[in-house]
Parts: structure tokens; C-alpha cells; sequence
């Protein structure tokens, strides 16, 4: 009998998310458990179908050898066998079986995920760091302290004393799990004695306490990319936690936040600057200098006329992108200053030019708003 597809098993689409898998697979597996259906060869079937299908559509690797090849990907993979406890046991292309399907479920129920047959993997580490605008654009090689859990040098990562000898945990004999009943299942965890490595130490390492690690402050190298964005996140693999009792270390992440500037305000590979230009280089045109985020200037023709808020583009002049040679463009935002502190030689000049003119023809937008104005007014008056 040909297999059916794990997607349609666990009914859901084929670009369903990890949510949707495990939402799917949780009631579908209390839908038809051995222990909720007994006798029931149809419901086993199907507890045995919905397992094996979460089980490869769960990992993003397995997923995808199984959206390429089908069924064929997993043909050489096993199957199941019988389990303790009026139970199955199941094993399908190496993955860590029904007890790993079963925390997915469970774990948090339950205290937890159960504990490995080994040394436990260390804990990943956050960092979180500040970096200029002018860092984030450049790149930047950074020194950073950390203090975390390293391998112990006393006992080197073993946890035990020099000479001695870990021995079989008297708890789970050496499974490094043990099991309970817990209503309608059979709960596996790891065994609290040993933390489930399987072994104990008689003689602990008197510098760890026999934890195989000890607290220390590590200095790190850290590579910054031109182009980074505020939140954006560095790994550095191995970094993080020792592992206990020689066990893997964990990563440490970099989280970056990039603080604001007293002249440019970026907006993703954009830089935008408020320049302030006199009135009269407004009114009768000129060329200004304005800073880039390099450290660079560049010169910006002002037409006569310009008015506050307009905006002139320079290609290229902004932010670095990211894993890139390119750069943004910086937008020169102009606003237009009004004279202060007038002797009464430039009060004069100035009421001579208002007499001098139209309004219409120097101020078109404030004539045009108030003829608007005095418009609604005539109305309101009818």
C-alpha cells in the first residue's frame, strides 16, 4: 500500500509553517493515541502515520529532501518496532524518535525538554552593543569583554577530580532517563540525578565544583559590516556558554542598536539632513556646502526661489548597503531661515522691496492662501 502524502496526513498546506505543523500534529496524535483508542489497529495506524510525517516535515532539511524526492528520500530509513508499556517506539531517517516527538508536544507541560544521554550543550549569550551612524555606515573592528561560563582548566571539562573516574548513576543505571505515568502516557525524562548524562562523579573537581566550567571574562573580536541597521544581529558560533562537562558550546549573539545623529536622520540605506539657508540665497539663488556622512562635502546649487522644505538629491551620498559596494542617496532638505536682530538700514530696504512689488508676484502662495481666505469669509457673510 502506497504511502499518502505527510502533508495531507497532517492536513495541511504544503507551504503551512512550523506553527501550523505542530498545532496540526498535536491534535491529530491526542486524536488517535494507542493509549486513548485500545484495540484499535486503525487509530495506531494513524498515531504512526501523523509521528512520521511530523517527524520529517518538522525538520527543515528532512522537509526538504521529502519535497524533492517524496517518500523515496526516506525509503532506506527504518520503521517502527515495539515499545515498552503497551506503546511504539519510532525511528524514521535518524531523528531523535517518539520521545522527541512527544516533548514537542509535552515539553512544557512536563518541566521542560528531557535531558540527553551526554554532555549538555552551553547556553547562547546576548550582547547587545551601541555603535555610531558613522560605524554603521564605515564598518567597524570592535574589542568587546564578556563574562560567561568557560571550561574549566582544572579538570578540563570533565567535572572530576584528577584520577577519578565518573560511575554509572545508580538512578536510571546509566540511561540517563527515567519514566512515570502521567494519566494516559508514559512520561520519559531525564534523570534528575545525573542531569541525564547516564554517570555521576564521586569526586567532583574541587575548582568547579564538578560542573566542568567556571566563570571567567573573555575578550572577543568583533567584525562589524558597513551598512548594518539598528536590531540587525552577529553570530559568533561557539562563543556563547560552555557546554558541561565537555559538552558543546553554545553561540554568542550581537544585537546592535544605532544611535541617532545630531545632523543626518536615516531612513534604510537614506540619509536625510535639514540644511537652513539665509533668505536671501533663497530668494536670489546660490550654492551651499553640506557634510556627508564620510566626512566629505559636497556643493548644492540653490535656484532663486526656493522655498522652505524642498528637497535636492545626491546620488550615492548616503548610507553604505549592506554586503554591497552601493550607497544610498542623501536628501538636502532646505529650510529657510528669517533674518533676526535687522538694523534700521535693512528694516528700511526691506519695506522699500515690499512697496516695490506685487504680492502676487513674490509671495504667489501666501496671496493665493489668503484670497482663498477672504473668499470663505464673503461666503460665510452671504
Amino acid at each position: 500500500m502506497a504511502k499518502r502524502d505527510f502533508y495531507e496526513v497532517l492536513g495541511v498546506a504544503k507551504d503551512a509553517g512550523a506553527d501550523d505543523l505542530k498545532k496540526a500534529f498535536r491534535k491529530l496524535a491526542m486524536q488517535h493515541h494507542p493509549d486513548r483508542n485500545p484495540g484499535d489497529a486503525s487509530a495506531e495506524q494513524k498515531f504512526r502515520e501523523v509521528n512520521e510525517a511530523y517527524d520529517v516535515l518538522k525538520d527543515e532539511q528532512k522537509r526538504a529532501a521529502y519535497d524533492r524526492f517524496g517518500h523515496a528520500a526516506f525509503e532506506q530509513s527504518g520503521g517502527a518496532r515495539p515499545g515498552g508499556n503497551g506503546g511504539f517506539e519510532f525511528n524514521f531517517g535518524g531523528g531523535g524518535g517518539f520521545a522527541d516527538i512527544f516533548d514537542e508536544m509535552f515539553g512544557e507541560f512536563m518541566g521542560g525538554r528531557r535531558g540527553g544521554g551526554g554532555a549538555g550543550r552551553g547556553a547562547d549569550l546576548r550582547y547587545n552593543m551601541e555603535i555610531t551612524l558613522e560605524d554603521a555606515h564605515r564598518g567597524k573592528q570592535s574589542t568587546i569583554r564578556v563574562a560567561s561560563l568557560g571550561g574549566c582548566e582544572a579538570c578540563g571539562g570533565s567535572g572530576a577530580e584528577k584520577g577519578a573516574k565518573p560511575v554509572t548513576c545508580t538512578t536510571c543505571r546509566g540511561h540517563g532517563k527515567v519514566r512515570s505515568q502521567q494519566g494516559f502516557f508514559t512520561v520519559e525524562r531525564g534523570c534528575p540525578t545525573c542531569a541525564g548524562r547516564g554517570q555521576t562523579i564521586d569526586k567532583p573537581c574541587r575548582a568547579c565544583s564538578g560542573e566542568g566550567r567556571v566563570r571567567r571574562e573573555r575578550s572577543l573580536s568583533v567584525s562589524i559590516p558597513a551598512g548594518v541597521d539598528d536590531g540587525t544581529r552577529i553570530r559568533l558560533a561557539g562563543e556563547g556558554e560552555a557546554g558541561s562537562r565537555g559538552g558543546p558550546a553554545g553561540d554568542l549573539y550581537i544585537f546592535l542598536s544605532v544611535a541617532s545623529h545630531n545632523l543626518f536622520r536615516r531612513d534604510g540605506n537614506e540619509l536625510h539632513v535639514r540644511v537652513p539657508i539665509p533668505m536671501t540665497t533663497a530668494a536670489l539663488g546660490g550654492a551651499i556646502e553640506v557634510p556627508s556622512i564620510d566626512g566629505s562635502r559636497s556643493r548644492v546649487n540653490i535656484p532663486a526661489g526656493t522655498q522652505s522644505g524642498q528637497a535636492f538629491r545626491l546620488r550615492g551620498k548616503g548610507m553604505a548597503v549592506l554586503r554591497s559596494q552601493q550607497r544610498g542617496d542623501l536628501f538636502v532638505e532646505t529650510v529657510i531661515e528669517t533674518p533676526l536682530n535687522l538694523t534700521k538700514r535693512q528694516q528700511e530696504l526691506l519695506r522699500e522691496f515690499e512697496k516695490a512689488g506685487t504680492a502676487e508676484k513674490t509671495s504667489p502662495e501666501s496671496a493665493g492662501f489668503f484670497s482663498k481666505v477672504k473668499e470663505l469669509w464673503d461666503d460665510l457673510r452671504d
